[in-house]
């Protein structure tokens, strides 16, 4: 039997729908964000094809020239980093009719923020784990982040196996970070657009560090004093950023192996998969471990964040469910751009 005419449909009542969730998660997506604003950024928004081919030239040096002879000709072989696009993360809540109807409107705000703070977490995470291999490093479980620097003196090399399989890590000094600034000037790395992504953990050192807080050092004015505004400000002209996505690394008190995660928990299993994918051989079921955290020395040109598809929402009525499917999702691919243009430093957590 045909259901006849003069329906309310979404057409009619379009007016009383509000269009307010892709707006309020990509705000809540960007407020997020903290290294990934800092690293290079593409969009390859529209673009179809799964890698994107990245042009790396090759530094040519001056020739002298003599009197009456040809000039010296530069034909450099050049090179290409590629970045593979297969993240895909999603952000996914079924809102029966029941809780649509009875909950207080603020339950969309707190699915809207969540869902932005989830995907933005993620995208930080995935770049976050290209600090293992800046600086000619590995993710290798058993080389995880040795090719990072300890605080301290920012030249001593991360080593799991030091100290009886306990690791060397070592809290940031102020020779250690006028060390790894030097590293990046000898990489003739520009000054501009550097940044220094550290753990809570080294805000709160930093913030005891007289040098980096007390008047004599720092002054009076606005974000240099430290001790009136609890922030660190910059550390010799480099902005600081602290990331609660700085990775975890445990090390392993039997046998010095590494595994990275991002939370405190310690590995339990004896083939514990990290979060950089590596399948790590715990020697026992529950090993004494040893925590540090990983941080960074970076310019913006190290690390690349390459977009295919932003934040997209979408929304569905499931009848079958008597509810609304809400679905935010993003498309994007991380790499490294220039080797030496980062350097990884080891704390103790």
């Amino acid at each position: 039997m045909a259901l006849g005419t003069n329906h309310v449909t979404n057409a009619t009542q379009d007016k009383f729908i509000p269009e307010i969730w892709s707006d309020e998660i990509i705000g809540a997506f960007k407020s997020n964000l903290v290294v990934a604003n800092l690293v290079t950024k593409i969009s390859h928004s529209g673009n179809k094809g799964d890698t994107l081919h990245i042009p790396k030239g090759t530094r040519g040096a001056a020739s002298a020239k003599a009197a009456s002879t040809q000039i010296t000709l530069i034909a450099d072989t050049e090179a290409e980093v590629q970045i593979s696009i297969n993240k895909h993360y999603e952000y996914s809540r079924l809102i029966e009719d029941i809780t649509a109807t009875q909950a207080i409107d603020s339950y969309r705000r707190f699915y809207t923020d969540d869902a932005g703070y989830s995907l933005a977490k993620q995208v930080d995470q995935d770049i976050h784990i290209l600090g293992a291999t800046v600086n000619g490093g590995t993710n290798s479980a058993a080389a995880l982040y040795e090719s990072g620097v300890l605080g301290s003196d920012g030249t001593t090399a991360f080593s799991g196996a030091a100290n009886a399989n306990t690791g060397n890590g070592a809290a940031l000094a102020d020779a250690g970070i006028r060390e790894m600034i030097q590293s990046l000037d000898d990489n003739d790395v520009p000054m501009e657009e550097r940044y220094f992504i550290i753990p809570p953990v080294e805000k709160n050192n930093l913030l005891g560090l007289s040098r980096f807080t007390e008047q004599a050092f720092t002054g009076e004015a606005s974000m240099g004093n430290s001790i009136r505004t609890g922030l660190i400000g910059d550390l010799y002209g480099i902005p600081v950023y602290v990331s609660t996505a700085c990775p975890w690394i445990h090390v392993n008190s039997v046998t010095g192996t590494q595994s990275g995660t991002f939370s405190s928990a310690a590995p339990t299993t004896s083939a514990y998969v990290d979060a950089y994918g590596n399948t790590v051989d715990w020697a026992t079921t529950t090993p004494t471990d040893t925590k540090y955290r990983a941080g960074m020395l970076m310019h913006k040109s190290a690390l690349v964040h390459v977009e295919q598809m932003g934040v997209r929402t979408q929304s569905q009525y499931k009848q079958e469910w008597l509810g609304d499917l809400f679905t935010a999702d993003t498309l994007y691919g991380v790499g490294e751009l220039r080797d030496d243009a980062a350097l990884t430093f080891v704390v103790p957590a």
